[in-house]
Parts: C-alpha cells; sequence; structure tokens
C-alpha cells in the first residue's frame, strides 16, 4: 500500500534524523495509517483497517461536500476566498463573486418544492457553478447514489437535508452547531437553516412574513386542491389516496399555524444574541422554536 509505505519512509528519515533507531520502528499498521483512505461503503474497509479514524466513507465525503455548499450558501465559505470567508463582523459581499451567498440568512428545508430558493435548489445551483453544467446530471446521480434512498437524485437529497443533515452537522460541530435548525415538529411543516453569525433582531421577523406565513399560504392552497381531488376522484382507490394526502396537509397546516404563532413571539421580542455568551447559553433562548440537538 502506497499510504503506508510513504509514512514509514517518513517515520525511517525523522528516526535517522533524531538518532531514535534504539527507541523507535519505522513500522506503521495498516489502521495507524494517518493519511485519509475512501472506501465505497463500510462493507469495503478491510478488518487493518478498522478503527482508523481517518478512513473514510464515500457517503462521509459526499457529506461533508454538502456541509460545504451550505457554507457557501450562507457565506460562511467562498469559491474566490480561501479558508473562512465570513464568521462575524461586516459582511463582505465582494467577496464572492461566483456563487453569491443567500440574501436573508435564511434558507428553508421543505418536505416538496414550495420555494424555488430552498436548501435543494441552492445546492443544485451550487453544483451546476462549481462543476459545470455539463457534468450536473452526472454530479447529481453520484451524490444521491453516495447518500442512499429509493426516490429519484433530488428526492433523495431532499430526503436527506429534510431528515439527517442537522443531525450530521451536530455531530462534526460537537453539539455547538453554527447553523440553527428552526423547526415546527415532527409533521415537517417548517425547517429552515439559519447562519448564527448572520442572525440579527430582524431574523426572527423576516422568517415570520418571508418564509412562515408564505408556508401556510401555501398549505390553504394544497388543501383545498386535495379537497377537491377527493370530491371528484374517478374510483375509491383514488379518493382513498387523496385522503390520506389531505390529512397529512391538514397536520402539518395545524402544526405551522401554532409555529406560527411562536415565530411571531420572537419577531416582537427582536431577541438579540451575544456569540461571545457561547452557542449553549444562546440556543436556550429559542429552544421552544429550534431542533433539539441530539
Amino acid at each position: 500500500m502506497t499510504l503506508k509505505s510513504n509514512e514509514e519512509e517518513l517515520n525511517r528519515i525523522f528516526i535517522d534524523i533524531y538518532g531514535l533507531q534504539d527507541e523507535l520502528t519505522p513500522d506503521v499498521a495498516d489502521k495507524d495509517v494517518t493519511v485519509a483512505r475512501i472506501y465505497d461503503t463500510k462493507d469495503d474497509i478491510p478488518d487493518s483497517m478498522k478503527g482508523n479514524n481517518y478512513v473514510l466513507t464515500k457517503s462521509d465525503v459526499v457529506k461533508s461536500l454538502l456541509s460545504y455548499a451550505v457554507g457557501c450558501m450562507f457565506g460562511r465559505y467562498s469559491l474566490d476566498v480561501p479558508g473562512l470567508a465570513y464568521a462575524g463582523g461586516e459582511f463582505d459581499w465582494s467577496k464572492y463573486p461566483t456563487f453569491r451567498p443567500d440574501e436573508d440568512d435564511i434558507i428553508p428545508i421543505c418536505d416538496d418544492e414550495y420555494f424555488e430558493d430552498d436548501i435543494v435548489d441552492r445546492c443544485c445551483t451550487w453544483l451546476r457553478t462549481v462543476y459545470g453544467e455539463a457534468h450536473y446530471q452526472e454530479n447529481l446521480q453520484f451524490i444521491s447514489d453516495a447518500l442512499g434512498g429509493k426516490g429519484s437524485p433530488l428526492e433523495n437529497i431532499r430526503s436527506y437535508f429534510l431528515n439527517d443533515f442537522y443531525k450530521d452537522h451536530c455531530k462534526t460541530y460537537k453539539k455547538r452547531p453554527i447553523y440553527w435548525l428552526f423547526d415546527a415538529g415532527r409533521k415537517n411543516s417548517f425547517k429552515a437553516l439559519v447562519y448564527i453569525h448572520r442572525y440579527d433582531r430582524d431574523t426572527m421577523a423576516r422568517m415570520r412574513t418571508g418564509y412562515v406565513y408564505k408556508q401556510q399560504e401555501l398549505y390553504k392552497t394544497r388543501i383545498e386542491t386535495y379537497k377537491k381531488r377527493v370530491d371528484t376522484a374517478a374510483s375509491q382507490a383514488d379518493k382513498n389516496k387523496y385522503k390520506k394526502e389531505l390529512k397529512r396537509l391538514q397536520d402539518q397546516f395545524d402544526e405551522i399555524h401554532a409555529y406560527e404563532e411562536k415565530i411571531h413571539h420572537y419577531a416582537d421580542l427582536r431577541q438579540e444574541i451575544d456569540l461571545d455568551d457561547g452557542v449553549k447559553h444562546n440556543y436556550a433562548l429559542f429552544a421552544d422554536v429550534l431542533a433539539k440537538i441530539k
């Protein structure tokens, strides 16, 4: 294995330089190789490499890529600036000529195509910008395959953002997330990410009027559509299918209606945060409208 051989050769060089031949050996066990190796799946990892913190799967790498893409969406990272582009202070839009971050620091995560600028749409725009239109479909499929799922590529990517992205983010940041997930509840009626370094006292008002309220109205429209479909269904099977979807939409509307009242409170409160107080303290200020950190 080339990586192992290279690391052992480096060890020999340093052992010779410092005269440690009697104390150290250049040999490296497979599981102790410190350069990352990527396998397609966990099942492909040989026993000799298990336990190595530098072993990754294709899924791990794709999830890291999506995390970086979200960072670009918020302006934490820029395709034109090395390292961190923004982590507080004055936001400089000139750092982002290639891919412009989200304007209002609110990115909705929906279970369907409700907003043109939700996280899936922004992810697709990012992919096209970085890798080009010619390889877009191929890259979309590659990401979908790595994430898994039984739907189309876009459905699998949407499912990941909706169900698993935040858990991975909290794990990466040791339960001190820098992107906060505003979450209405189990029915997935409303979810949105906010980058805490761009949060301001008007963020909640923008969320309420620009997203939560609009989402309520979209549910109302769909509910009326499915009521008509139930009434005009051509078969009992269709009627039952429409009734099931109508029930789901009604549950989501009820959930987001209750959530809007909570968001309304924070919009009026214009709650400020002090990042010097730490994530745990500030997260607690919004505990009843944020996803629980597990």
